[in-house]
């Protein structure tokens, strides 16, 4: 049978500070720079699924003679 360990909270939140202390924390300056590229990658690819879907749905309506 196994033995069942007891929760220590003092315990736990001593491991938690031991844990987070061997993190290595991003700099602001890094923050920074991930940032700006994630926006800018989200702009990327928001106009290209613009202009991806403008292409297609004119080639749609091409097709389907919609458009005259």
């Amino acid at each position: 049978m196994a033995k069942i360990s007891k929760f220590k909270p003092l315990r736990f939140i001593e491991e938690v500070k031991l844990e987070g202390s061997k993190v290595t924390w991003a700099t602001g300056k890094e923050t920074r720079i991930t940032t700006v590229v994630v926006f800018f990658m989200v702009f990327v690819i928001a106009m290209f699924l613009f202009l991806a879907d403008w292409l297609i749905s004119l080639l749609v309506q091409w097709i389907l003679g919609i458009g005259s």
